[in-house]
Order: structure tokens, then C-alpha cells, then sequence
């Protein structure tokens, strides 16, 4: 089967619609006009018509301009120190056994779309990160999930980037010992989290612990790693998750970021600066960095 992605787009001032990027270019769905969004709740339904689609024989959609693939998932739930090279590079000891975990982000403030600017505090001291990630999106609502039926849940893999500013993680004067990590100004900002270009459908997806990441600031080539090194697999995520809140259609699970960020090197991402990712073949997801 040719492989293609779900993807958001506008064109001749149409209103956001969703389409099929393959093969570099946009083309029609096989289904009536509607948000990608709205395709994912209705998966169960649209789905075996999509897997009968042939993107060799759709009509092309001239002057398409790509928009965030989801807007808006109901929830953005991020795991951390999930890979073991980046644990290694950040000197995290991760106990044996060690449960996942999970913090959030605010999806109709922080994500952005290719192309989207990613919008950073001009104060240096800030220590803006980039955190190249596999996303999963859920197709199914499901609330203690098996991990043996949990890649069922799964509509389709994406790109995320997990940017965070590493400058106010650590609380310089916190309430107590309970209040020392501030997660939510560390990795809440606004226009802070590229998603996309685009959603591979799962049914697309061999193996989602088989997938090939990597990140490029300015052309020079940052983040190199297959998702084989995870420590607890996108199934795994998955059900440890859904014992924590029902994960509902649409919602977006990223899976950790391996290693090659910027912290254990001094590096920052600075204005003018720009941030490129890929995951497989999915698709590029490019985005200038800009001052806020």
C-alpha cells in the first residue's frame, strides 16, 4: 500500500479541511468534507474506507497550505526520561520497574502547525530546548486499557516536538520540597509545541517501536534514534495512561524524546533559528524560531 498521512489544509480560502499528503503534495480524501479531528472520532466508521485508498488515482489540491493536523485534541499528554540514551545523557537513574510519567500540555495554546513559528522569551536565561518525538493519536475512547490491546486504541502516528524551556523547570524559590519542578512553565508555553506534518494512519505503521527520529537545527543534524530504544513501548504508554485519565479520540500521547537535545551541550534555540524534525517518512515538520 502506498504510504500516505492525514493532514489539515487550506486552499483558495476554503475553510480547514482534511486531505492526504503523498508523495510531496496534497491530495482529496475519498470521504466528504470535514477536520481531521472530526475523521478521528468517527474512526471506527471512516476507516476501512480509508484503508482502501488509493492516493495514485486522487485528485491533486492545488495550492494547499498544510494547518495543524489536529485542532484541537482534548488532551496533549507528554512522557518523560522514556529513552534510555537520553537518561543516559541527562544522568537520570530510572529505578527498575519505575512506572511512566506523564505531564500535560495546553493543546489550543501550545501547538502549532508546520510551518507555525515556534515562539520563544527573548531573555536567554530561558534556555529554550528542542525534544524531537513520535506522537500517538488515539482513535478509541478507552480508560484502563490491556497493553496487549492497546495499539488497537491508535488511529495513527505523528511528529511533536516537545520544546521546553529548561530556565524556570527548576523553581528558584519554591513553596516547599513538593513544589520545586514547575512543569507547567517548563513545558506549557504558548506556540511551544509543533505537531505534524501530518497523521500517518496506523494500519500504515508496521511497527511503531521501529521508527527512525531525527532532528536538524539549521541544516546541522541534532537528534539521530529509532524508537527500538524506548524504555516502556507506545503500547506500554498507552495503558499506563489510560489508568491515569480515559483517553478519548483525537487525544495525543508523546513518547519521550531521545538523546542529542541542547541542555547537556549549552545549546539553546535562539530567534532566526530554525527547527526541522521527521519521523520515518512521515513527512518534514519545519518551524522558525521567533522572539516573543
Amino acid at each position: 500500500m502506498k504510504p500516505w498521512s492525514l493532514v489539515s489544509y487550506r486552499a483558495r480560502g476554503s475553510d480547514e479541511r482534511a486531505g492526504a499528503l503523498y508523495d510531496g503534495h496534497v491530495v482529496e480524501l475519498p470521504i466528504a468534507a470535514c477536520g481531521v479531528l472530526e475523521l478521528i472520532e468517527r474512526w471506527a466508521e471512516v476507516e476501512p474506507a480509508l484503508r482502501a485508498f488509493d492516493p495514485t488515482s486522487a485528485a491533486n489540491v492545488d495550492d494547499a497550505r498544510l494547518e495543524l493536523p489536529l485542532r484541537y485534541p482534548r488532551k496533549v499528554l507528554c512522557a518523560g526520561a522514556n529513552y534510555y540514551a537520553h537518561m543516559r545523557e541527562m544522568k537520570v537513574s530510572r529505578p527498575e520497574g519505575a512506572r511512566p510519567y506523564f505531564f500535560l500540555k495546553p493543546p489550543t495554546t501550545a501547538l502549532v502547525g508546520p510551518g507555525e513559528p515556534i515562539a520563544i522569551p527573548e531573555d536567554p536565561a530561558a534556555r529554550v530546548d528542542w525534544e524531537a518525538e513520535l506522537a500517538v493519536v488515539m482513535g478509541r475512547r478507552g480508560r484502563h486499557i490491556r497493553e496487549s490491546d492497546a495499539l488497537s486504541y491508535v488511529a495513527g502516528y505523528s511528529a511533536i516536538n516537545d520544546v521546553s524551556l529548561r530556565g524556570p523547570h527548576r523553581v528558584a524559590r519554591p513553596i516547599g520540597e513538593p513544589f520545586a519542578w514547575d512543569w507547567l512553565a517548563s513545558k506549557g508555553a504558548d506556540r511551544s509545541t509543533p505537531l505534524g506534518p501530518g497523521i500517518r494512519p496506523a494500519f500504515l505503521v508496521a511497527d511503531p517501536q521501529q521508527l527512525d527520529l531525527r532532528l536538524w537545527l539549521n541544516g546541522k543534524l541534532k537528534q539521530e534514534a529509532n524508537t527500538s530504544d524506548m524504555v516502556d513501548g507506545v503500547a506500554a504508554l498507552i495503558a499506563a495512561a489510560s489508568d491515569l485519565v480515559t483517553l478519548e479520540p483525537g487525544d495525543v500521547i508523546a513518547t519521550g524524546t531521545p538523546d542529542g537535545v541542547g541542555l547537556p551541550r549549552g545549546e539553546f534555540l535562539r530567534p532566526g533559528d530554525l527547527v526541522e524534525m521527521e519521523v520515518a517518512d512521515f513527512g518534514r515538520l519545519s518551524n522558525p524560531v521567533v522572539a516573543e
